[in-house]
């Protein structure tokens, strides 16, 4: 439904927020690894480029055995971080610039460093401690072998054997024991975690694994690897670790906590669910708010496969009057200016590595140019990942020694892992850290070429990749095109999408063809020049219609 004008409309509904990685966005001591003052310090860059809200990935107390998504203490800043002190600071900088704050909360399992797996290794078999996660007695004569065959994301069994034998389930590395949600008291805990940072003021919560809290009863057999975590096999067999029914009833219950403050606060899931008519649950009016749309993030570079994906999944919103949300980066995959550097339909979302087949970093960075126009034309929310607007690419060549990612160890490196979108940003390309810390330090190293691409080069460069975010960014809001009703223009095609928004045309031309537009209509930005008025292969522009 077209809304363009309603003052009610919530902010989530067509807002741009920007996921700040805190480890690699800014470091503000100098030891190399990003931090809470460092954030705060930048958070000017972000009003600058126009977005309405910035999420911040995990910053609580972890071990850092999977970059903070290993909670020890969901109450707390890990100090390489901060402390609650510099979070209040950040959060009271925003809202001075006009930006609201998300968290990530992670659910689906703790650190092993938390004081309640601590305690449950301490008591032993068949305790109470123990039933807050998932233990089980293994299989064989002697309870040797798991007790079923599900495996890892991160890769091997998804099972650790302790001390007295038993066995706890890790969906992902075996330092983040699983939750079991169907104890009372993992679900009165999680409630007040959201209260606590809700009373911090904070605007929402992005929710990791937001599919995967609830397991099948009776943990059945499923000897299949899991892929981008959905876990779905060549069937299309709904795993039984993903997507189930439970899960709903958790998020009324969190619906009913948010619903209690002042404000739109907002739930959103990371929920890699498939067909958009079983993610679209999430969006029921007693649960979440959004759900990040990961079909669109994996559709190839070809026409038809996204016009499919966007028709899918506005029709599949419709029934639940939820807003779509667009994503095209993320800490987990491949930076977009390198997915698409690829032949369509050969785009890679796991890690690449500098002994895989490279991206045409040109190629690459054009479309993803083009894909960012048309995408953030669209109707709903959507979410830009820290760097996309300098055009960052992926970093291939990063060798195994500096590698940290728990799946390139679990998977001996057959996996790279996700180090690759993770690499520090650049601020400027005069000092040894191109500006990330206030000296040389980068817990992860930064290519050379990370100087011509820092915000310093690029801020005021017409037709640099910053600037074109920001005019992106700010005419998206002025002609509120996350609030209108997208229509299928007559340019459509096998090689090309276009669509009007209000009195907007947005093209974008994925053939070797240049595209002739209608007389009269101007342009107002595109990703790439336009010839003699046409739109070149490779390139997405809005204009004007007369």
């Amino acid at each position: 439904m077209s809304e363009p004008n309603r003052p009610d409309v919530p902010w989530w509904r067509d807002a741009v927020i920007y996921q700040v990685y805190p480890r690699s966005f800014a470091d503000g001591d100098g030891d190399g690894m990003g931090d809470l003052p460092g954030v705060t310090a930048r958070l000017g860059h972000l009003a600058d480029l126009g977005v309405d809200a910035v999420w911040l990935s995990p910053v609580y107390p972890s071990p850092q055995r999977d970059a903070g998504y290993d909670v020890a203490d969901y109450r707390g800043i890990e100090p390489v971080f901060g402390t609650l002190d510099d979070f209040d600071r950040l959060t009271a900088r925003a809202r001075e610039l006009g930006l609201r704050v998300v968290v990530d909360l992670v659910p689906n399992h703790t650190s092993a460093e938390h004081a309640w797996f601590r305690a449950a290794l301490a008591a032993g078999a068949g305790s109470p401690e123990r039933a807050r996660y998932v233990f089980r007695e293994g299989r064989g004569e002697h309870g040797e072998r798991p007790p079923n065959s599900w495996r890892s994301v991160f890769g091997g069994p998804a099972w650790t054997r302790v001390a007295d034998g038993s066995w706890y389930l890790h969906l992902f590395d075996s330092s983040q024991p699983d939750l079991d949600w169907s104890h009372p008291e993992v679900v009165a805990e999680f409630e007040d975690v959201l209260r606590f940072w809700l009373d911090r003021g904070v605007d929402g919560f992005r929710v990791d694994v937001a599919h995967g809290l609830v397991k099948a009863e009776g943990l059945p057999e499923w000897d299949h690897d899991q892929a981008m975590l959905d876990g779905a096999n060549a069937s299309g067999e709904r795993p039984p670790m993903w997507d189930q029914e439970g899960v709903h009833e958790i998020y009324r219950g969190w619906r009913r906590v948010l619903d209690a403050y002042p404000g739109d606060r907002l739930l959103v899931a990371e929920a890699w669910v498939s067909p958009p008519e079983r993610l679209v649950r999430y969006l029921r009016p007693d649960e979440m708010h959004q759900a990040f749309n990961f079909d669109h993030l994996r559709a190839p570079w070809r026409a038809r496969e996204l016009r499919e994906v966007v028709d899918a999944t506005l029709a599949a919103h419709a029934v639940e009057d939820a807003p779509a949300t667009w994503v095209l980066s993320n800490h987990d995959v491949v930076r977009h200016a390198s997915r698409l550097g690829y032949p369509a339909g050969s785009e890679p979302t796991t890690g690449v590595g500098p002994d895989d087949a490279q991206p045409d970093a040109e190629l690459g960075l054009r479309r993803a140019r083009a894909a960012t126009t048309f995408t953030l034309a669209l109707p709903g929310g959507a979410y830009l990942y820290q760097g996309e607007e300098l055009g960052l690419p992926e970093v291939t060549t990063l060798p195994a020694e500096v590698r940290q990612d728990p799946t390139f160890a679990r998977t001996g490196g057959a996996d790279v892992g996700r180090d690759g979108c993770r690499v520090p940003i650049p601020w400027e390309g005069t000092s040894a850290s191109y500006g990330f810390g206030p000296g040389p330090a980068s817990w992860l190293p930064q290519p050379a070429r990370w100087a011509e691409l820092s915000v310093a080069a690029q801020t005021g460069v017409a037709g640099s990749t910053l600037e074109l975010y920001r005019t992106l960014v700010r005419l998206r809001r002025e002609l509120r095109l996350g609030r209108r009703e997208l229509r299928w223009h007559e340019l459509s095609g096998p090689d090309v999408l276009a669509f009007t928004s209000g009195d907007v045309l947005v093209v974008a031309n994925l053939g070797a063809e240049p595209v002739a537009v209608p007389d009269g209509a101007s342009p107002l930005v595109a990703s790439g020049d336009l010839v003699e008025g046409r739109v070149p292969t490779d390139t997405a522009a809005w204009f004007r219609l007369g």
